[in-house]
């Protein structure tokens, strides 16, 4: 398991990262990235953690003007459901978003809920405040 540091990001990040593992048994991999594709923060063994930001950044843009063009609001979630398991991203404030790499035998609704956990967590140790899914 390599964990680095890409810029200067607070060491919690690093051990939320790290301690999601032990939270998602079939999760394989997690980053944390800005929106607009530099990575902070990386638990990632197999794919080249700059390409997968960059991917990411991409299907946010695409993820977050399909929610506001059908009246869904700010984009909070993406999940992707592959042949070899799950790709989910999750806004961790205005600039910053956390993606996990899961197996297809990952429980979905785990996940989730330790995501959004440590979300909150990574937005307070980044200074983002995390977003709010608005509802009327």
């Amino acid at each position: 398991m390599s964990i680095e540091r890409q810029l200067t990001v607070a060491p919690e990040v690093l051990a939320e990262l790290h301690g999601l593992r032990g939270k998602v048994p079939e999760l394989t991999g997690s980053l944390v990235a800005t929106t607009d594709g530099l990575v902070l923060a990386h638990d990632i063994d197999g794919p080249e953690p700059d390409g997968v930001a960059a991917l990411t950044a991409a299907a946010l843009g695409v993820g977050a003007r399909l929610a506001e063009a059908t009246g869904q609001g700010a984009f909070q979630e993406l999940l992707t459901r592959g042949e070899h398991g799950y790709i989910a991203t999750y806004a961790v404030g205005a600039s910053v978003v956390l993606t996990l790499f899961a197996g297809p035998d990952a429980n979905v609704g785990l996940l989730h809920f330790e995501a959004r956990r440590a979300g909150a967590r990574i937005a307070e140790h980044t200074k983002a405040a995390p977003r709010r899914q608005s509802r009327p």
